[in-house]
């Protein structure tokens, strides 16, 4: 992407490897400080947080001819941002004393540590009708057309698989 598509093969395999560290590198840092907090509470946290990015660019894809690719990017960096920070600002992670979920506690232990503004637990109700908002608003806002021949040809794919075997060149 940086390189617009200039990269050596090489490059390439060494930003992957670097990439797959520091992701790990936060995986086990984050699992680190999740000790304690009832698994099945993070997944659907980490669920909330994937379908806030994911689901609004996904169905508008689909089923919006006029989507456009900045209404792909604001449904995404929307979703996500809105997700990851209304859980940083939730009771989750600062500001409960009790059970999160099924068992556990916040992340932060200090009761006297309280920055929660977000009441929920999960950021799902909100962060995912607001990516479909920055989504709609990404789209109406683009002067550039969206290309109906390419949405034609993506649908067709998307609901019966015919001309995928090309490898998605499009």
């Amino acid at each position: 992407m940086l390189r617009r598509g200039q990269a050596e093969p090489g490059a390439e395999v060494r930003v992957a490897r670097i990439a797959a560290v520091v992701i790990g590198a936060v995986a086990v840092i984050g699992g680190i400080c999740a000790k304690g907090i009832d698994v099945a509470f993070l997944v659907g946290l980490a669920f909330a947080i994937a379908a806030s990015a994911n689901l609004p660019s996904i169905l508008y894809s689909l089923f919006w001819p006029r989507f456009t690719a900045r209404g792909a990017l604001w449904s995404i960096y929307g979703g996500l941002i809105s997700s990851v920070g209304l859980i940083i600002f939730s009771p989750v992670v600062s500001g409960q004393a009790g059970p999160v979920g099924a068992a556990g506690s916040s992340l932060i232990s200090d009761p006297h540590i309280d920055f929660a503004f977000f009441p929920l637990s999960n950021p799902a109700i909100v962060a995912i009708p607001l990516a479909f908002f920055l989504g709609w608003l990404g789209t109406v806002t683009d002067s550039r057309p969206a290309d109906s021949a390419r949405f034609a040809r993506m649908q067709v794919r998307a609901l019966t698989g015919v001309g995928a075997e090309r490898g998605g060149r499009s």
